[in-house]
């Protein structure tokens, strides 16, 4: 018998795969309307061959089944190389970025904002309209007070949304966000690869009334158009909607979780039902489909160049969780069943997150053009959906190693 989250793909999997038809949506906070389609895709291309265009949540966005991430840009990245990244990633039918007031990642104030500034550099020589921008604004914390001018401890609270948005609108010299979300919670929850919520570390927390409120103000200014979250849990999200709904306030159009051939339970137990379209209707930005590079499986012998460059080991300590003993293990399996089934580890990992049927779009970083160029060609060169009997190996090895990254 197959097991639930396959028969779950199978039966919604035809509908996820055909892209949107091509229509006018709004692009400024002003109500300007222009087409968010990229000009290099077109409707007669071979659905084989381009990428596919999903409605995200309740908003009007058609965004593309791909999100470029830039968290390495102005660590890893130059500001060269992440023009030529987004050059590339623009070119070729992608037509949202991610970025956050956080980036890049790992986070020290020498870097903070760098990022942000070398998307603003591109920004100017580029239709704003056609370009979906979504960023973040950062959760509890107290160990980044330089982002802000007069903070020991960093909130989702109006005072900080609002210094937030507007340092982030000044970097990336625009003047509206397409898409704001709350990086983590202001409340305590189990995260970056916490395996259980801890009850001893529950704290008091700004009210989800007051953080939609305050999103609310600068949505009404036209500086946001749409609002989401990230590294939520379902209690949160619930606790979102619902009180957007009774207060009149602005719903979460989406959740930017981690999700992976090697982190799946997380959303799949039940964060699949609160979003559903049917439910919800809540789109997901899964970040990590290749588990940090993980993946790849360019870990497996740490003496390799390729290792040593990577960022689990350029940052000790950073994500450590995809390479512990039975993540690799787990790894190990998922390269030998790519192998056994004609693919590259890349084409089955970003063949599994792009034919999920819960997954609006995947998020996918680089730090050069050729590193990209893999990830679009494994992702649409593999073919679509994945075959059943490759469907169901993935599931014999997910029911051994079930989130191995927790362990």
């Amino acid at each position: 018998m197959a097991s639930c989250a396959t028969a779950f793909l199978c039966n919604h999997a035809a509908a996820l795969t055909s892209p949107y038809s091509p229509r006018k949506t709004r692009t400024s906070a002003r109500s300007l309307r222009s087409s968010l389609r990229p000009t290099t895709i077109t409707a007669k291309q071979d659905q084989k061959t381009a990428l596919q265009y999903r409605k995200l949540g309740d908003s009007d966005l058609e965004i593309s089944e791909i999100t470029l991430g830039t968290m390495t840009f102005g660590q890893q990245t130059s500001e060269k190389e992440a023009h030529e990244i987004l050059g590339y990633a623009f070119d070729n039918g992608i037509n949202i970025l991610d970025t956050a007031e956080a980036y890049p990642i790992p986070m020290k104030k020498e870097t903070q904002g760098l990022t942000d500034l070398y998307i603003a550099s591109w920004l100017k020589s580029q239709p704003r309209e056609k370009i979906v921008l979504a960023t973040k604004v950062c959760g509890y914390s107290e160990r980044s007070s330089y982002l802000r001018d007069n903070a020991k401890v960093l909130r989702v609270d109006a005072a900080n949304i609002r210094e937030s948005v507007e340092k982030s609108l000044k970097r990336l010299g625009t003047d509206y966000i397409d898409l704001l979300q709350i990086h983590w919670p202001d409340r305590y929850v189990a995260l970056f690869g916490e395996y259980c919520y801890d009850p001893s570390k529950w704290r008091p927390s700004v009210p989800f009334v007051e953080q939609l409120k305050a999103l609310q103000e600068v949505v009404d200014e036209g500086k946001v158009r749409y609002i989401g979250v990230s590294n939520e849990t379902s209690y949160g999200v619930m606790e979102f909607v619902h009180t957007a709904k009774v207060e009149g306030l602005p719903k979460i159009v989406s959740i930017q979780n981690n999700y992976s051939l090697l982190v799946r339970t997380h959303f799949e137990i039940d964060l699949v039902e609160v979003c559903l379209p049917q439910h919800h209707n809540i789109g997901l930005l899964a970040y990590s489909p290749l588990s940090g590079g993980a993946l790849t499986g360019k870990y497996i012998d740490s003496n390799s160049d390729a290792a040593r460059k990577g960022r689990l080991n350029l940052f000790p300590g950073y994500m450590e969780r995809y390479n512990k003993s039975i993540a690799r293990e787990a790894t190990i399996k998922y390269i030998e069943l790519a192998k056994k089934h004609g693919l590259t580890p890349v084409q089955l990992a970003l063949g599994f997150a792009r034919d999920r049927p819960f997954i609006t779009s995947s998020i996918i970083g680089a730090t050069s053009v050729n590193q990209l160029k893999e990830d679009i060609d494994a992702f649409l060169s593999t073919e679509r959906p994945l075959p059943a009997e490759l469907a169901a190996d993935i599931e014999d090895i997910y029911k051994r190693y079930r989130d191995p990254t927790l362990f």
